[in-house]
């Protein structure tokens, strides 16, 4: 009987150390992927770059490889920051499952034509941004 009693807590610590472990990637995860939007819409890049790997890889959805690396992205989005200052993501709706983070989007880019509907699908690994896949 202790046996068996034994090993329904040891099931039940592991269980259970499962699920902290589960919840904490999630939140660092969703965390990360806040950090990012909040300094998009600030348009401030270094702020927006921080979450980010340096050999980050930046995808159309499902696997084409739009550019890599975190220099690449520096360019692309400091060109953007500065020419659209209407620029502008809402997050519409999150989905956050282990180390993946689902955002659907809604983005101006100028106040004077219709908002974009878009999904951008996060991956992290080892604490930073390593995979965006954005999909229209």
């Amino acid at each position: 009987m202790k046996n068996l009693l034994l090993i329904a807590l040891t099931i039940f610590n592991i269980s259970f150390s499962i699920a902290q472990d589960k919840t904490t990637i999630e939140k660092e995860a969703a965390d990360l992927a806040q950090e990012q939007l909040d300094a998009y819409n600030k348009r401030d890049i270094e702020a927006f770059l921080k979450p980010y790997s340096e050999n980050v890889k930046i995808y159309a959805f499902p696997d084409q490889l739009l550019y890599e690396g975190k220099a690449k992205m520096r360019k692309q989005y400091t060109s953007m920051f500065n020419q659209l200052t209407d620029l502008n993501c809402k997050l519409v709706n999150r989905i956050v499952l282990n180390n993946k983070v689902i955002d659907h989007e809604e983005v101006v880019f100028v106040k004077s034509q219709p908002v974009i509907f878009a999904i951008a699908i996060y991956t992290i690994t080892d604490g930073k941004i390593s995979e965006v896949r954005f999909m229209q």
